[in-house]
Protein backbone atom coordinates (compact mmCIF):
# COMPACT_ATOMS: atom_id res chain seq x y z
CA UNK A 1 0.00 0.00 0.00
CA UNK A 2 1.18 3.55 -0.79
CA UNK A 3 2.45 5.87 2.47
CA UNK A 4 -0.22 8.63 2.67
CA UNK A 5 1.67 12.04 2.90
CA UNK A 6 0.39 15.17 4.73
CA UNK A 7 1.94 18.69 4.88
CA UNK A 8 -1.28 20.46 7.30
CA UNK A 9 0.09 23.92 8.82
CA UNK A 10 -2.05 25.05 11.78
CA UNK A 11 -1.93 28.77 13.25
CA UNK A 12 -3.06 28.47 16.77
CA UNK A 13 -4.09 31.76 19.09
CA UNK A 14 -4.83 31.45 22.46
CA UNK A 15 -5.99 34.40 24.36
CA UNK A 16 -5.65 33.96 28.29
CA UNK A 17 -9.18 34.09 30.21
CA UNK A 18 -10.42 36.97 30.00
CA UNK A 19 -7.26 38.87 28.27
CA UNK A 20 -5.49 38.60 31.48
CA UNK A 21 -2.07 39.87 30.76
CA UNK A 22 -0.87 36.81 33.26
CA UNK A 23 2.95 36.55 30.86
CA UNK A 24 3.82 40.20 31.42
CA UNK A 25 7.03 39.06 32.44
CA UNK A 26 9.17 38.24 29.38
CA UNK A 27 11.22 35.82 31.33
CA UNK A 28 8.25 33.47 31.56
CA UNK A 29 6.54 34.37 28.47
CA UNK A 30 10.08 33.01 26.58
CA UNK A 31 10.04 29.76 28.79
CA UNK A 32 6.04 29.26 28.27
CA UNK A 33 7.01 29.40 24.49
CA UNK A 34 10.11 26.97 24.60
CA UNK A 35 7.94 24.83 26.86
CA UNK A 36 5.10 25.13 24.18
CA UNK A 37 7.24 24.71 21.47
CA UNK A 38 8.29 21.06 23.31
CA UNK A 39 4.90 20.05 23.78
CA UNK A 40 4.58 20.23 19.88
CA UNK A 41 7.46 18.56 19.45
CA UNK A 42 6.44 15.00 21.85
CA UNK A 43 2.84 15.61 19.51
CA UNK A 44 5.01 14.72 16.57
CA UNK A 45 3.71 18.49 15.51
CA UNK A 46 6.81 20.70 14.96
CA UNK A 47 6.45 24.43 15.81
CA UNK A 48 8.01 26.75 12.64
CA UNK A 49 7.20 29.61 15.72
CA UNK A 50 5.99 30.25 18.79
CA UNK A 51 5.35 34.24 20.42
CA UNK A 52 2.72 36.16 21.75
CA UNK A 53 2.26 38.90 24.43
CA UNK A 54 1.40 39.37 27.96
CA UNK A 55 -2.49 38.37 27.27
CA UNK A 56 -2.09 36.03 24.19
CA UNK A 57 0.31 33.21 22.29
CA UNK A 58 0.36 32.51 18.73
CA UNK A 59 1.51 28.97 17.36
CA UNK A 60 2.52 28.02 13.76
CA UNK A 61 3.78 24.05 13.47
CA UNK A 62 3.10 21.67 11.39
CA UNK A 63 0.23 19.01 12.27
CA UNK A 64 0.79 15.45 12.39
CA UNK A 65 -1.39 13.22 10.31
CA UNK A 66 -1.74 11.35 13.54
CA UNK A 67 -3.39 13.98 15.66
CA UNK A 68 -6.26 15.85 15.36
CA UNK A 69 -6.17 19.70 15.66
CA UNK A 70 -8.85 19.85 19.04
CA UNK A 71 -6.45 16.65 20.54
CA UNK A 72 -3.17 18.82 19.79
CA UNK A 73 -5.13 22.09 21.55
CA UNK A 74 -6.13 20.15 23.88
CA UNK A 75 -2.62 18.96 25.35
CA UNK A 76 -1.38 22.35 24.64
CA UNK A 77 -3.47 24.43 26.81
CA UNK A 78 -3.58 21.70 29.35
CA UNK A 79 -0.38 20.62 30.03
CA UNK A 80 1.06 24.19 29.82
CA UNK A 81 -1.06 25.82 31.71
CA UNK A 82 -0.22 22.95 34.36
CA UNK A 83 3.33 24.09 33.70
CA UNK A 84 3.11 27.39 34.41
CA UNK A 85 1.07 27.57 37.28
CA UNK A 86 3.52 24.73 38.69
CA UNK A 87 6.51 26.89 37.65
CA UNK A 88 4.92 29.96 39.05
CA UNK A 89 2.45 29.79 41.77
CA UNK A 90 1.94 33.35 41.51
CA UNK A 91 -0.28 32.36 38.32
CA UNK A 92 -2.26 30.12 39.86
CA UNK A 93 -5.26 31.40 38.23
CA UNK A 94 -4.08 31.31 34.92
CA UNK A 95 -6.28 30.01 31.88
CA UNK A 96 -6.61 29.65 28.21
CA UNK A 97 -9.51 30.55 25.53
CA UNK A 98 -8.72 29.12 22.18
CA UNK A 99 -8.90 29.77 18.18
CA UNK A 100 -6.96 27.62 15.34
CA UNK A 101 -6.97 28.31 11.83
CA UNK A 102 -5.41 26.41 8.66
CA UNK A 103 -2.16 28.06 6.53
CA UNK A 104 -1.25 27.89 3.30
CA UNK A 105 2.70 26.64 3.15
CA UNK A 106 3.10 29.81 1.01
CA UNK A 107 2.03 32.24 3.56
CA UNK A 108 3.92 30.01 6.37
CA UNK A 109 7.24 32.52 5.77
CA UNK A 110 5.32 35.73 6.44
CA UNK A 111 3.16 34.24 9.35
CA UNK A 112 6.58 32.89 10.82
CA UNK A 113 7.90 36.73 10.68
CA UNK A 114 4.48 37.74 11.97
CA UNK A 115 4.46 35.71 15.17
CA UNK A 116 8.32 36.18 15.79
CA UNK A 117 7.46 40.47 15.95
CA UNK A 118 4.26 40.11 18.68
CA UNK A 119 5.41 42.61 20.34
CA UNK A 120 6.02 45.27 18.04
CA UNK A 121 2.75 44.27 16.25
CA UNK A 122 0.76 44.45 19.21
CA UNK A 123 2.06 48.26 19.83
CA UNK A 124 -0.45 48.96 17.05
CA UNK A 125 -2.82 46.92 17.10
CA UNK A 126 -5.04 45.57 20.15
CA UNK A 127 -5.51 41.58 20.72
CA UNK A 128 -9.10 42.22 19.63
CA UNK A 129 -8.53 43.99 16.81
CA UNK A 130 -5.76 41.17 15.32
CA UNK A 131 -8.32 38.44 16.52
CA UNK A 132 -11.36 40.19 14.61
CA UNK A 133 -9.18 40.67 11.90
CA UNK A 134 -7.97 37.05 11.39
CA UNK A 135 -11.10 35.57 11.78
CA UNK A 136 -12.46 38.00 9.17
CA UNK A 137 -9.42 37.11 7.01
CA UNK A 138 -9.71 33.13 7.38
CA UNK A 139 -13.28 33.89 6.54
CA UNK A 140 -14.73 32.02 10.08
CA UNK A 141 -18.04 33.85 11.29
CA UNK A 142 -18.41 34.30 14.55
CA UNK A 143 -20.65 36.61 17.01
CA UNK A 144 -19.38 39.43 18.97
CA UNK A 145 -21.10 38.75 21.70
CA UNK A 146 -19.63 35.32 22.65
CA UNK A 147 -16.08 35.65 21.13
CA UNK A 148 -14.41 37.05 24.62
CA UNK A 149 -15.71 34.69 26.59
Amino acid sequence: MPQSLAQLYVHLVFSTKNRTPFLKDKNVREQLHRYIAGICRNQDCPSLAVGGVEDHIHILCRLSKNIAVSDLVRELKRDSSSWIKTDQPSLAEFHWQSGAFSVSPGHVPALKQYIQNQEEHHQRETFQDEFRRLLRKYGIPYDERYVWD
